[in-house]
């Protein structure tokens, strides 16, 4: 697994989205924890994050395949 860090959305009840980015290992773990209560930490680039797994509507997260230039 690679451990460069991953841009992701995270999407609230409400309408909130919080930007992040992370390394494919904490991103696992955050995958691993939806669907369940209580709270996540996420170790972010810009230090620990708390997210409360219950008010997550979905997560979104940049693709691996980076592609530079015209499609």
């Amino acid at each position: 697994m690679s451990t460069r860090a991953r841009r992701i959305s995270v999407g609230f009840q409400g309408g909130l989205v919080l930007a992040l980015r992370v390394a494919d290992k904490q991103l696992k773990a955050f995958y691993d924890a939806l669907g369940n209560s209580g709270w996540h930490e996420l170790e972010s680039e810009d230090g620990p994050v708390r997210v409360d797994l219950g008010s997550v509507v979905y997560v979104s997260a940049e693709s691996d395949d980076l592609q530079v230039g015209f499609g």
